[in-house]
């Protein structure tokens, strides 16, 4: 009865998107299973530390990131402060828990070179798919959107007129973002290639799969990986270092960062600082180069 009226608070007073109380919820599930297995418990709502820490040290004997580790707590820590409000306990039993160490995490975006080969070298079919991942890829590069917010975007939300769409952020908080010349045009070319499916199951979203369902997450990352595995010999090809690069190569030509905090839906300037390690990177060659000091 407490997780899941855990889960509805989440929902409704948080205002958490479903994605993250579906994420809360395995945590917190996970952990009740190991007590379950390992101590026999019932319940976790009365674990001392003790039996919280052993889980702790399994989940890293398992090579599970500390990283990923700090987040699983962390939703173990808003249920138990949940408890706590609620009068379900009485001592929150993560209370003076310390998150583990983790390396700062540094993400290379695409460069401007890697982002030019792509569109002017790699071909796309001109097929349904072929227009579609130009779009997608296109999409995400000028507007910064995450890859939840793509999946999620409906027709609707596109404005041909204005030349925008409008976003569904975390916490469902609602932003509008502008729309290249050249992302609308791409936006109109596959909404007719959208026309002709056989059958549509996911009518009101605008990416598809060929056979008219919803694109799902593992299918983006795919397309962006395989297209970037062309162009570029980074490591990490993800969604997630397109929004970087968005952002960076903003930055790098003088974007105020208020508004790139904006277009991003960041809730603090704080979010989007992490992305400005490589704009001082710039900054310090532009720096250099032009400052008399800086010639050699």
């Amino acid at each position: 009865m407490s997780l899941s009226s855990f889960l509805s608070y989440l929902s409704l007073e948080k205002n958490y998107s479903s994605h993250t109380v579906s994420a809360y919820q395995k945590d917190i599930e996970s952990f009740s299973a190991y007590c379950t297995s390992e101590y026999e418990l019932e319940s976790i709502a009365n674990v001392d530390y003790g039996i919280i820490r052993s889980w702790i040290v399994d989940l890293v004997n398992s090579g599970i990131t500390n990283r990923s580790i700090n987040r699983k707590v962390a939703s173990l820590k808003a249920y138990y402060k949940f408890l706590l409000r609620t009068e379900q306990i009485k001592i929150n039993p993560l209370s003076k828990h310390k998150a583990l160490k983790t390396g700062k995490k540094v993400e290379v975006p695409f460069s401007e070179k890697e982002m030019r080969d792509l569109f002017t070298q790699i071909p796309f079919e001109s097929d349904f798919e072929g227009v579609r991942n130009r779009l997608l890829i296109e999409l995400l590069y000028t507007t910064g959107i995450r890859r939840a917010e793509l999946i999620h975007l409906k027709m609707s939300d596109v404005d041909f007129e204005a030349e925008t769409i409008k976003v569904l952020g975390k916490r469902n908080k609602e932003r509008f973002v502008p729309l290249l010349g050249t992302t609308t045009a791409l936006f109109k070319e596959y909404f007719k290639e959208r026309g002709q499916l056989v059958s549509i199951s996911d009518e009101p979203l605008v990416f598809l799969t060929k056979t008219g369902k919803k694109i799902y997450e593992t299918l983006v990352y795919r397309i962006i990986n395989g297209y970037f595995s062309k162009v570029s010999s980074k490591v990490k090809k993800s969604p997630h270092i397109l929004r970087h690069t968005f952002a960076t190569h903003l930055l790098n030509k003088g974007a105020d960062l208020n508004s790139v905090k904006e277009l991003l839906g960041h809730s603090s300037l704080a979010s989007t600082q992490v992305y400005t390690h490589n704009s001082i990177a710039e900054l310090k060659k532009v720096h250099a180069s032009s400052h008399p000091r800086g010639k050699k």
